[in-house]
C-alpha cells in the first residue's frame, strides 16, 4: 500500500510540472509577440497548447474528475490572460488612429495630383489665398486661371474632420498639402503630428 504523504508529494509535483509547462509556453509566445508580424501565430499557437493540455489526445487516459484544476492553476490562466489583455489590448485600439494616417496620405496625394493638372492647364499652382477650394470652384480673385476645369468633385476633409492645409509658397516644398493631424494643431508626435505632401 502506498502512503497517503507520497501521493500528495506526487500530487503535488504533478500541479506544480503543469503550472511550469504553462509559463514556458507563455513565455514563448511573449517572446514571439513582439517579434514583427508573428504575433497572431504566436498567440494562436499559445491558446492550441491550452486546448491540447485541456483535451489530450485520443487514447490518453484521463485525470479523475476529482483531480480537476488546482485554484494555482486557475490562478496562473487568469493572470496570463490579463497579461495578454494588457500586450494585446493597446494594439487593437491604436490600429483606427493608424489607419487614419493612412487615409490621410492618400488624401494628400489625390489632391497634389489634381494640382499638378490645375497648373498644367494654368501654368501655375492655386495662391494661397485661392486655398485647394479653386480645384473645385473657379476663383474670382488673381491670378484668375484662363483654362480652368473642376479638378476635383468636392473636396474632402481629413479623416478627423478638418479641411486640408494649403500653402504656396510651401515651407518644406513648392507647394505643401497637409493635414494637422489627430490634434487639429500644427505639429505633434504620433497620430498628432501633421501629416503633409512631404511624408510621399
Amino acid at each position: 500500500m502506498i502512503p497517503i504523504g507520497w501521493r500528495a508529494q506526487a500530487r503535488h509535483a504533478l500541479h506544480f510540472a503543469s503550472i511550469r509547462a504553462v509559463s514556458l509556453r507563455f513565455a514563448r509566445f511573449c517572446a514571439e509577440f513582439f517579434d514583427r508580424d508573428l504575433q497572431m501565430n504566436a498567440f494562436v499557437r499559445f491558446m492550441t497548447s491550452l486546448g491540447a493540455r485541456a483535451c489530450p489526445p485520443k487514447g490518453t487516459r484521463l485525470r479523475s474528475r476529482t483531480a480537476g484544476f488546482t485554484l494555482i492553476e486557475i490562478m496562473v490562466v487568469i493572470v496570463i490572460l490579463g497579461v495578454l489583455a494588457a500586450l494585446v489590448v493597446p494594439r487593437v485600439m491604436s490600429r483606427p488612429d493608424e489607419a487614419r494616417v493612412v487615409a490621410a496620405k492618400q488624401d494628400v496625394a489625390s489632391i497634389l495630383q489634381a494640382l499638378k493638372l490645375y497648373r498644367l492647364d494654368n501654368q501655375r499652382y492655386p495662391s494661397t489665398e485661392q486655398g485647394l477650394q479653386a480645384l473645385v470652384q473657379r476663383p474670382s480673385v488673381a491670378p484668375v486661371p484662363p483654362n480652368w476645369k473642376s479638378y476635383l468633385e468636392r473636396l474632402p476633409n481629413d479623416p478627423w474632420g478638418k479641411p486640408y492645409q494649403f500653402l504656396n509658397p510651401g515651407v518644406k516644398g513648392e507647394i505643401d498639402v497637409f493635414s494637422f493631424g489627430a490634434d487639429g494643431q500644427s505639429g505633434g508626435t504620433g497620430v498628432d503630428a501633421d501629416v503633409g505632401s512631404w511624408d510621399l
